[in-house]
């Protein structure tokens, strides 16, 4: 390969109070080779050490322990504009940001918290042409660590795959479209056609936003899982998962409240049921006892294939019941968020009714 032509990709990182996850993510990105590729880190105003580890990569051509690789330009750290324009969120004032410095005739936009395996980079661009993607988008393999994380991701992801199918997503004649922020790849002139992160600043889900400009503008869309190209690990603590899914579960599906209402009838009859059941068994009613037991079998049986589409695992079933009530009380927290105009992330406060008006976010 040969980059005095330029890079063919620009990956693009934006990244805000990242020092647990960045590291890990520049290295995965480093040594990929088989296409030509420069790295971009916007650094949002970070007060942890993202700068710092972004600026230990900036040397990364000369570093002994990588080693010398054809295919990579040095990674270049900019900065986010600032102050943040009125009606724009951070992310798509970062990753903007790094577009417009950008010189890849497809620009990666990928997560801080995502971790690419190796050739993945130049596997996703041979799949993106051979299917004429103007826009390929993969949902990474999710890594979870402790119980509630395990419990309600794979409810969430399921729920997820049931609404946002990647055949419909690939459908040119169907109106679905979706795309995953950890690792969306676009063609360079498809996202200028379609006005990029500028076209969608105000939104909070401006991956799916992004991508629904992408279809309507007439340009095909590639999406399924990608276990086989990036892993992220969305969530390291409670709190980070609650705010993030509370910024992201209204817009992501459209009843959020009635969905929630109907997460938790499905929870209390399969769980209400069988200990009924229990009961009557010990009791010595035998025949009220089948009778609840078959009666809560459909459920469980619908619940077992849902999770299963999620890929957590062949034993995520067995305790991912236990996470329905909190994917509900999720939904709800979204939906009251949402509608009251404080939805919170990362140190900021957006009022999504407002952002398309142009004045939709505080600063602390």
């Amino acid at each position: 390969m040969n980059l005095s032509a330029g890079p063919k990709v620009s990956v693009i990182i934006p990244a805000r109070n990242e020092e647990a996850n960045l590291e890990l993510c520049l290295r995965s990105l480093v040594v990929q080779e088989g296409v030509p590729f420069d790295v971009i880190v916007v650094d949002d105003g970070s007060t942890d050490r993202t700068r710092k580890i972004a600026e230990s990569f900036t040397r990364v051509g000369n570093c002994p322990v990588v080693g010398h690789n054809q295919d990579r330009a040095d990674v270049e750290l900019l900065d986010a504009a600032s102050p943040l324009r009125a009606g724009w969120t951070g992310k798509n004032n970062a990753v903007w940001t790094g577009a417009q410095a950008a010189k890849g005739k497809w620009l990666l936009f990928t997560d801080a918290d995502t971790e690419h395996e190796a050739g993945s980079l130049a596997k996703s661009i041979e799949e993106a042409e051979s299917h004429g993607a103007a826009l390929l988008s993969y949902s990474p393999e999710q890594k979870v660590s402790g119980f509630r994380q395990s419990v309600v991701m794979p409810v969430i992801f399921a729920e997820l795959a049931s609404v946002y199918k990647p055949k419909e997503v690939c459908d040119p004649k169907s109106d679905v479209a979706a795309a995953n922020g950890q690792y969306l790849l676009i063609r360079r002139d498809w996202y200028d056609k379609v006005g990029g992160h500028a076209a969608v600043a105000g939104s909070l889900l401006e991956d799916v936003a992004l991508a629904r400009k992408v279809k309507m503008a007439g340009g095909a869309i590639r999406f399924r899982l990608g276990k086989d190209r990036v892993r992220a690990r969305m969530y390291r603590t409670w709190p980070n998962l609650r705010d993030g899914w509370t910024k992201n579960l209204k817009l992501l599906f459209d009843d959020a409240e009635s969905l929630a209402r109907t997460r938790l009838f499905e929870f209390a009859w399969m769980t209400l049921l069988p200990l009924f059941a229990v009961a009557a068994f010990v009791l010595g009613y035998a025949t009220p006892a089948v009778v609840a037991l078959l009666a809560s079998l459909p459920a469980w049986v619908n619940f077992v294939m849902r999770i299963r589409r999620a890929h957590f695992g062949v034993l995520a079933p067995l305790r991912a019941w236990l996470g329905l009530p909190i994917f509900a009380w999720l939904l709800l927290r979204s939906e009251a968020a949402h509608q009251s105009g404080n939805v919170a992330w990362k140190g900021r406060t957006y009022n999504p009714g407002a952002t398309s008006s142009g004045n939709g976010e505080s600063n602390p």
